[in-house]
């Protein structure tokens, strides 16, 4: 199974493409990529889900 899947199905299913995420963060996509490689701990993961959430909100606008 793929490392950081959790994280890789709420930004689907938040319809938020890595991207974005990448984007956001100011860095390219291959380097979050990079990033999600290796297992991240709650409080990464809560801060990527957070950075998620917020691009969501701005897309609804």
């Amino acid at each position: 199974m793929q490392e950081n899947m959790d994280l890789r199905l709420f930004a689907k299913g938040s319809g938020v493409p890595m991207w974005k995420i990448a984007q956001y963060m100011g860095i390219s996509e291959p380097t979050l990529t990079r990033k999600w490689r290796i297992e991240l701990n709650d409080e990464e993961k809560n801060h990527y889900r957070t950075i998620i959430e917020k691009i969501k909100k701005e897309e609804r606008r």
